[in-house]
């Protein structure tokens, strides 16, 4: 019981936390504050997050595999 107990904590927790931790401000109001155009707010740089992301997966998964063959290896000797 206070396994699931603590199952639904971490899951309720990590539902409500995404929404409440917000990774740019909100667009300014219209109406011209501060500017003449209508300019959209620059957003955050996702391209080379992204690609680190992929290149430290691919890296993890090569070990994972060379490990996993070695075992194999072990066990059939």
């Amino acid at each position: 019981m206070k396994n699931i107990f603590q199952i639904v904590i971490l899951a309720a927790f990590l539902i409500i936390v995404p929404f409440t931790l917000l990774a740019q401000p909100p667009h300014p109001p219209g109406g011209g504050h501060g500017s003449t155009e209508n300019d959209p707010v620059p957003g955050a740089p996702v391209g080379e997050g992204m690609l680190l992301l992929i290149g430290l997966a691919g890296l993890y998964g090569g070990k994972k595999t060379i490990d996993n063959r070695k075992a194999v290896k072990e066990m059939k000797s």
